[in-house]
């Protein structure tokens, strides 16, 4: 159970910063306005209460892991949001990193 409500709260990082960080982009560099900008700003400042919940206390573990996590999602977002269409090297690299997320936080330890 523990492993499956922290891969749900990478997730849940994942829209949070992703979404953020894109409500940005779109605010600024899309001239969309600043009520984008400032959802922006609440989704990543969230992001970072998220990034807390999570049951590892190691703080460099979390992030380091989230890394590759964000790798992987910010391929699917543009898929989602803005059209882009990864090729085979990109698919590649996320899953690279998505292994690692898996040694980093749930490998056995002892």
């Amino acid at each position: 159970m523990t492993v499956l409500r922290s891969i749900g709260l990478f997730g849940v990082a994942a829209v949070a910063e992703i979404g953020g960080a894109w409500l940005v982009w779109q605010g600024i560099r899309e001239h969309r306005g600043v009520l984008w900008v400032l959802g922006g700003i609440v989704a990543l400042g969230a992001y970072g209460f998220v990034a807390t919940l999570q049951p590892d206390a190691n703080f460099g573990r979390i992030l380091a892991a989230y890394g590759g996590v964000f790798v992987a999602g910010s391929l699917a977002w543009g898929m989602g949001f803005d059209g882009f269409r990864p090729d085979w090297w990109d698919l590649a690299g996320a899953a690279v990193c998505l292994v690692g997320v898996g040694l980093i936080m749930y490998a056995p330890r002892g």
